[in-house]
């Protein structure tokens, strides 16, 4: 294993809501993804889903509040719970989630992503 550096990672890509895996651990990867807009409502049936902003203000839109995260901020989506991430403006995020869990979950959309790339 080496030192994973966030800022240089961020570096290698530019594309929108696609997560990039950086490591993997005990059964989780992280992922760092470049978000702006909104994604779709969907839910992990099975899997807690952890999102942490490193640049920027992320809302995650649940169905019955809103979650606003500003840099340095971390939420936990629990399993089950549908949500919807929105950004304003574009967005960097880590993202620390079972090996199992599906991009989209439930739902099947133009954005989801089968497979995350390594970088």
């Amino acid at each position: 294993m080496s030192v994973i550096n966030i800022q240089e990672k961020l570096k290698l890509f530019s594309d929108l809501w696609s997560p990039k895996k950086v490591g993997e651990l005990n059964g989780q990867q992280i992922l760092l993804a470049k978000v702006k807009g909104e994604f779709v409502f969907h839910k992990h049936e099975f899997e807690d889903e952890l999102f942490m902003v490193i640049k920027g203000v992320l809302e995650i839109e649940l169905r019955d509040k809103t979650i606003t995260l500003k840099e340095g901020e971390f939420y936990i989506v629990p399993k089950g719970v549908e949500h919807k991430p929105i950004a304003k403006e574009e967005v960097y995020i880590l993202l620390f989630e079972p090996l199992s869990i599906k991009h989209t979950g439930d739902v099947i959309a133009d954005i989801t992503v089968e497979t995350y790339e390594s970088i």
